[in-house]
Formats: structure tokens, sequence, C-alpha cells
């Protein structure tokens, strides 16, 4: 369904905006491109590819979990303004 500048018009309304006529005219081809695009896109005969979940062959790409050392409690909040015993004091924010 190609697009004309009446739905151009109605999309920029749903989307609150306001275009000028060459706006309108160049949304309208640009519009129409990308629709022409995807049917070409769709006319691809894809009936023996194997479906993929990602373009490329994956691995774990994350780093190994390493046990370190790290501050203490104490050293923590040695200049915290406001604290209780374990923990920072901060106000109440509702």
């Amino acid at each position: 369904m190609p697009v004309n500048r009446e739905i151009v018009k109605h999309i920029a309304k749903l989307s609150k905006l306001s275009l000028t006529d060459f706006e309108e005219e160049k949304f309208t081809l640009e519009l129409n491109k990308i629709l022409e695009y995807m049917e070409k896109l769709n006319s691809i005969k894809t009936d023996n590819i194997e479906t993929m979940s990602y373009p490329v062959d994956g691995f774990n790409v994350f780093r190994e979990d390493e046990i370190v050392n790290s501050i203490d409690r104490e050293a923590a909040l040695k200049n915290a303004p406001q604290r209780t015993d374990e923990f920072f004091k901060v106000p109440k924010i509702l």
C-alpha cells in the first residue's frame, strides 16, 4: 500500500508534529522508498535458510568471576555525614 500525503498528514497529526508542504512531500517519498525496500526483502526466498538467533556464532564473552577484597564497612562509613551502626543514614524520601 503506497503512502500518500494524506497518510503522512494523519501520522504527523497523531505524532503532534506540524510539517511544511516540503516536509510532507519529502516524508511521502521516503516512506514509499522504505516500503519498496521492505517488499524487495519480502520477495527473497528463505525457505531453505536455517533460522538464527544471532548473525555470528557466539560464546561466553564475559570475564571469569574473581573473588577480590573490597573496602571494609568501617572505612566506607568513616567520612559519612550521618550513619547508623552499619549503614549510611539518608533522609527519608517518599
